[in-house]
């Protein structure tokens, strides 16, 4: 049967949230903010069952969206960019069935109420004259319960796919682990017993160095500290040497730090968003103007290797190798990395993305300040690298390209898996409300 619609305000009391996010301090009463986590606060500002709606666009930049809305209960406060709606008589409106109810059919209800060009908001008065269903309250008690069930399942799956994400996480760092550990290639090496060592082409690059440098191509560097027994991570195979980085590059340096803009006359300029799991995407570029004086000098190469050095504490220290042909410049938050053909890119930015370089030469070296985290060129220069040699590392990088390839076909799958079941689950919740729907697609 067809249930009763009225007003939202009607029904509940909306009130704006408080706290500034900013201005929040540790504290014992949960903070509801955008996020799904909840932070935290020393002042309560309700006591009671709530749902929270955000009064923002999740993405911004103009484009209507609700990631999420949450319910709440006890003492808790809210962020000011969010409102609590709060039912006046829970024996008419359970907050539960209310907040399914908005959850499910967000897109439908809520999205549409929001307004603005740039800023992209919900009008607390528009959420108010809202009309929703109001069946009766023993009603509303049963869906609550056929909630509970499908979210159960809901959960149950999805922790599943997530433990696959996990183990496919750990298996790309297997990979990564063996590659720079000789193991992925040690048949190569019994098969090419009379390849070069790797000291032999570290002597080859030191020369070249010094005769770039005498012919005032590039700068000289300052010497590097000499390798301990005690900064060495783990044995070597036969024919390859702890070195550091510093000694196989050609040139370590940092990038424009001429201002960015959507400008498209300029030169697009890589950023810290374009460093994404040991691969350099091509999405979202900004530019810089290309008449900078020292930006030609600043032209990635195909081949240079672009390392992260300020970000959050997980992001820093990320890296990935330039692959385009194309005219491109990268951000002074990034450190190119040149090795003039000597040295493959690709297998140093496999050390840089396993687990034991990030342990054990990086995380020593991050400095954490006021929320950000730094790891400067100099720092990069002195990490130890296992080098191998040069026909050991194409072997390497043809393996592990060709093994995480199979990973990120399966890591594919499973976030298709995840995205078919939030869909389907999301389906049945809707089946579930269906009663309580007539009114909204009539």
């Amino acid at each position: 049967m067809d249930w009763p619609t009225r007003p939202l305000k009607e029904l509940c009391r909306i009130e704006k949230g408080a706290i500034g996010i900013t201005k929040a301090k540790p504290g014992p009463y949960p903070l509801v903010t955008l996020a799904e986590e909840r932070k935290e606060h020393n002042d309560y500002q309700f006591d009671t069952k709530a749902v929270i709606i955000p009064l923002v666009s999740s993405t911004g930049h103009g484009h209507a969206s609700i990631k999420r809305i949450h319910y709440q209960e006890g003492k808790f406060t809210v962020g000011t960019i969010l409102c609590a709606v709060v039912p006046n008589n829970e024996s008419e409106l359970h907050p539960l069935f209310l907040y399914h109810y908005l959850d499910v059919f967000k897109e439908q209800l809520l999205v549409p109420l929001m307004r603005g060009m740039a800023n992209v908001t919900l009008p607390m008065r528009s959420l108010g004259d809202l009309e929703i269903p109001v069946p009766p309250i023993d009603d509303q008690l049963v869906w609550i319960e056929k909630f509970k069930s499908v979210n159960h399942k809901e959960t149950k799956l999805l922790n599943e796919l997530s433990h696959q994400q996990t183990l496919l996480k750990q298996l790309r760092q297997a990979i990564l682990q063996e590659a720079v550990q000789g193991k992925l290639t040690e048949q190569w090496r019994s098969a090419h017993p009379e390849v070069e060592p790797a000291s032999a082409l570290l002597e080859r690059i030191q020369a070249e160095k010094a005769q770039l440098v005498k012919e005032k191509k590039i700068k000289k560097s300052r010497p590097l500290s000499p390798i301990t027994p005690d900064e060495i991570p783990f044995d070597l195979p036969e024919g390859w040497v702890w070195c550091r980085l510093g000694a196989a590059a050609f040139n370590v340096e940092y990038g424009t730090s001429q201002k960015a803009s959507l400008d498209s006359k300029g030169v697009p300029v890589l950023r810290m968003g374009n460093l994404l799991n040991g691969n350099i995407v091509y999405d979202n570029l900004k530019y810089v103007q290309s008449t900078i004086k020292d930006l030609p000098r600043l032209y990635l190469n195909k081949g240079d290797l672009l390392f992260n050095r300020t970000n959050s504490y997980e992001l820093v220290g990320k890296s990935g190798v330039f692959t385009l042909d194309k005219s491109l410049t990268f951000a002074s938050y990034l450190i190119r990395v040149t090795f003039e053909g000597k040295i493959v890119s690709e297998y140093v930015n496999a050390w840089i993305n396993s687990l034991v370089c990030r342990e054990t030469q990086l995380e020593p070296g991050i400095i954490q300040q006021n929320g950000q985290a730094n790891f400067n060129g100099t720092k990069l220069k002195n990490i130890l690298l296992p080098l191998p040699s040069l026909s050991e590392q194409k072997a390497i990088v043809e393996k592990v390209e060709s093994l995480l390839a199979k990973v990120s076909q399966l890591e594919a799958e499973v976030q298709q898996n995840r995205q078919y079941a939030e869909q389907l689950l999301q389906s049945v919740l809707r089946e579930v409300m269906n009663p309580a729907a007539k009114e909204t697609t009539a």
